[in-house]
């Protein structure tokens, strides 16, 4: 046998060092992959001013928001002009308690800073983010953290990127406005089949409440694709699912994709069985106060109370509020 210093020991030592080499080449790649993917993706991301700077509450609240814009190819060529947002969503992690993920219809109607009374969705088209931000943070009292807008012709390109979704609907559906054609049931989609069940809303009896409820069935179905620990070993994915999301992202100042990475584990847990989905608590879809047309009227007494157990995380989990008498 060799003795300590003899070739036969040495060669065995380099090849240990030349192990312990590969290995730490290996770490270094795999780190510096998802490093290099986030710098890149940072860069990517449109920034907005939109927070107000109010004095902070407890836990951490987002402000989801898709808006349609002729520009990107959201809205079809039916005369409208601009941008609007018709998907608002309130998601808030407590520092105790479930995580709670929130739709506030579009036509809610609200007291909008300099503006009087009228349906939310007005605050985003007179005054952007930073309104609708404002216009939140008095109907909920929460004071919105992180703000994100996902142009909605983007949300196709991610559904296309994750290999489409399977999606479910229990009515036949042919509506002319969204372009969304149904058959009842589950069925597997890809992009333009999405936005469409995204977007639908005059061919559901539920109005907005239940554009909301596809809307957040579309999300979850998106996340329950992405897979962490394959797209690890799948770099051409992650690049393509990244270039997809991020392309039609804009934040706020102050985020960036590991804000969004953060939001992305709060709407899992959110929409997972600890999780609170669903909306306020509601007293009147057709609320006609003679100004703005057919508004949605949030019951005045219940409404501040659940925005606090919100707040606090003292609701339980599972679905809440909904269209009243149904």
């Amino acid at each position: 046998m060799p003795a300590a210093g003899a070739p036969g020991a040495g060669a065995r030592r380099r090849r240990g060092r030349l192990t312990l080499a590969a290995v730490a080449v290996v770490l270094v790649a795999l780190l510096a992959w998802p490093i290099g993917l986030v710098l890149w993706a940072n860069g990517k991301v449109q920034h907005t001013t939109a927070l107000s700077g109010a004095a902070d509450t407890p836990g951490t609240t987002y402000l989801l928001t898709g808006s349609d814009s002729r520009a990107d190819g959201g809205i079809a060529a039916d005369g409208t002009e601009g941008a609007r947002t018709d998907t608002i969503l309130l998601l808030h992690v407590p520092e105790n308690g479930p995580t709670a993920l929130i739709s506030l219809p579009r036509d809610t109607y609200v007291e909008i800073p300099e503006h009087g009374a009228s349906k939310l969705n007005a605050a985003f088209a007179w005054g952007q983010a930073p309104l609708l931000v404002r216009t939140v943070e008095g109907l909920t009292g929460l004071t919105v953290d992180h703000y994100a807008e996902i142009g909605m012709a983007g949300v196709g390109n991610v559904v296309d990127a994750v290999g489409g979704v399977h999606l479910c609907h229990d009515a036949d559906v042919n509506d002319a406005d969204s372009g969304m054609v149904w058959t009842a049931g589950c069925h597997d989609v890809g992009g333009p089949e999405a936005l469409a069940f995204a977007r639908m809303r005059k061919s559901d009896l539920k109005g907005d409440v239940g554009r909301a409820e596809r809307q957040r069935q579309l999300v979850s179905a998106v996340m329950a694709k992405i897979q962490p620990s394959s797209l690890v070993w799948h770099p051409a994915q992650q690049v393509k699912l990244v270039d997809a999301g991020t392309g039609a992202l804009t934040v706020d100042d102050g985020s960036g994709i590991v804000d969004m990475g953060r939001l992305a584990l709060a709407f899992r847990a959110a929409t997972g069985p600890e999780g609170i989905t669903g909306t306020p608590p509601i007293a009147d879809m057709d609320y006609r106060p003679g100004d703005v047309g057919s508004t949605v009227l949030l019951d005045p007494d219940q409404a501040p109370t659940f925005f606090a157990a919100i707040r606090d995380g003292s609701l339980p989990p599972g679905a809440v509020g909904g269209v009243p008498g149904s």
